[in-house]
């Protein structure tokens, strides 16, 4: 029996450790605001976790934070993906490494057409550029899996896409570059039963075939009837103040936030 070596997908593990996260202030002569305060997590391969809580909890905060979203200053703490330090990587360089962010208002690129973004994130991700006559069968049947028309792949990226459209496009960027860790940001957000249970089996497809983690931001349960959480971590005022399996989720459907907000609201008074 062999050992698998510690860089194969199995073993792959994003640690967050104590991290605290400010964000410039709209009024620029204002100090900025401290949203993260001390967040611990870690996510390995092969594991769902899912972060839910209130509006302006902090969850979006952590996941651009993961990512490298200029706006967000990390002031303390510290993210490794296989022990190396995040923080000290671009933003491209992240995504290399095998981090994915899939955001909850994806952007519009005009000019760009989906099929050249896609073949040229594969190239960046891959260390070179994917055989034409190969990368074509793979766009294609994963555009197929996602019940996304061929045709879109000559419209500029995400210009004039419905939201739902906007989320299967994340979730085939998602399956084509196959990260490490993948960040799903309200993935879930302005779609409808249709639309929502075509991107869980592409998150589903995603777990199953690369053995990703998945760290999965969301306000409410419906995703979760489709794709089942290993973890669950209730996020408020900037922390996670508990942690459980999916049952979590369960208290969480039928009683709300309150019992955790109180408590948070408690421990500052």
């Amino acid at each position: 029996m062999t050992t698998p070596d510690s860089t194969t997908p199995e073993n792959w593990v994003l640690e967050v450790r104590d991290l605290h996260v400010d964000v410039a202030n709209t009024d620029v002569n204002a100090d900025p605001i401290h949203i993260l305060k001390g967040v611990n997590l870690t996510v390995r391969s092969g594991e769902t976790h899912a972060i839910m809580g209130p509006n302006g909890s902090g969850k979006s905060t952590l996941s651009y934070a993961i990512a490298g979203h200029p706006k967000y200053q990390v002031t303390s703490g510290s993210i490794t993906l296989n022990g190396e330090d995040v923080l000290e990587m671009s933003v491209d360089e992240r995504a290399r490494a095998g981090l994915f962010l899939a955001m909850q208002y994806p952007v519009e690129v005009p000019g760009v057409s989906m099929s050249n973004f896609l073949r040229t994130a594969a190239t960046a991700v891959r260390g070179e550029a994917p055989k034409l006559r190969h990368w074509v069968k793979e766009v294609k049947e994963s555009m197929s899996e996602l019940d996304i028309d061929p045709a879109f792949g000559e419209r500029s990226v995400n210009e004039g896409f419905s939201g739902g459209e906007k989320k299967r496009h994340e979730i085939l960027q998602l399956g084509l570059l196959k990260p490490k860790i993948a960040i799903l940001d309200e993935t879930d957000s302005g779609l409808d039963v249709d639309a929502l249970r075509v991107v869980s089996e592409g998150v589903n497809r995603y777990k199953e075939r690369e053995h990703g983690g998945i760290l999965l931001i969301t306000h409410y349960t419906r995703i979760l009837r489709y794709i089942t959480p290993d973890f669950v971590h209730v996020f408020v005022d900037g922390q996670v103040v508990e942690s459980g399996g999916a049952e979590l989720a369960d208290e969480l459907e039928a009683n709300g936030y309150e019992r955790f907000t109180q408590a948070a609201a408690g421990q500052g008074a």
